[in-house]
């Protein structure tokens, strides 16, 4: 492996890079999407993106607002989504104080509006968390320039140093 630097090229071997597995963060909108027959293309990417999950490819993490939500599903979609959730290891964060005050900081500076403070929350819990990425399928208010450019502005503003993706499976995906 090559590295190339100002001074010219320097050379690591291989057995000197460890790379980690990346932190995602699933949103509802993406759990959702697994049993979504009225747009096929995108449960296909989810399920996708579901068969690299079990694979261990990733950390994955979700909030108590995730699970929340899904149990405000009407059955069997409901059963079904957490039949999917058994699948595959995840850590389940809390939201705290901290979330829901980082959360505010997105709407106040309008970053999320503020009838979408749940996004706000999934947003914040997953920055405050460290994760590395968010996978949604909300385009309106999440997978957005403007918002991961916000976001990422007031994170660092807030003290918090890593930078975070908010993407889409296809995004994701690794190439076959």
């Amino acid at each position: 492996m090559y590295i190339f630097h100002d001074d010219g090229i320097i050379i690591i071997k291989e057995s000197d890079v460890t790379l980690k597995k990346l932190k995602i963060y699933l949103d509802t909108s993406l759990i959702s999407h697994l049993e979504a027959n009225d747009t096929p293309d995108k449960m296909a990417s989810t399920l996708e993106l579901w068969k690299e999950i079990k694979q261990n490819k990733y950390d994955v993490y979700i909030s108590d607002m995730v699970v929340s939500e899904l149990f405000d599903c009407q059955e069997p979609k409901r059963s079904t989504m957490f039949r999917y959730l058994a699948e595959i290891d995840y850590t389940e964060l809390v939201l705290s104080d901290e979330t829901k005050e980082l959360a505010d900081k997105y709407i106040n500076e309008g970053i999320i509006p503020m009838k979408n403070k749940e996004d706000a929350m999934h947003i914040a819990v997953a920055s405050i968390n460290v994760c590395d990425i968010i996978v949604s399928w909300n385009f309106k208010h999440m997978v957005k320039f403007k918002t991961i450019r916000g976001v990422n502005a007031m994170n660092k503003y807030m003290g918090y140093s890593n930078e975070i993706e908010i993407l889409s499976p296809d995004s994701i995906i690794e190439e076959e």
